[in-house]
């Protein structure tokens, strides 16, 4: 059986959250703010949900929905 690649995806949502920013959840992954993004671009795709309201600035650019 081949293992879900959303592990990856969901560390990724989970550390963005509780840093509402991808390049803080990045650094705390060790990887780059990019591949944070992506992940977590590829699980709203997979559960066809916005999981993040997007702020252009701000402290806290990431504000996680309802969802």
């Amino acid at each position: 059986m081949k293992s879900p690649i959303y592990l990856n995806a969901l560390r990724a949502f989970e550390a963005s959250a509780r840093h509402q920013s991808f390049s803080a959840a990045a650094v705390e992954l060790n990887v780059t703010p990019a591949a944070v993004g992506q992940l977590v671009r590829g699980l709203e795709e997979w559960i066809g949900q916005a999981l993040f309201h997007r702020v252009a600035g701000g402290r806290a650019r990431l504000l996680p929905t309802e969802v």
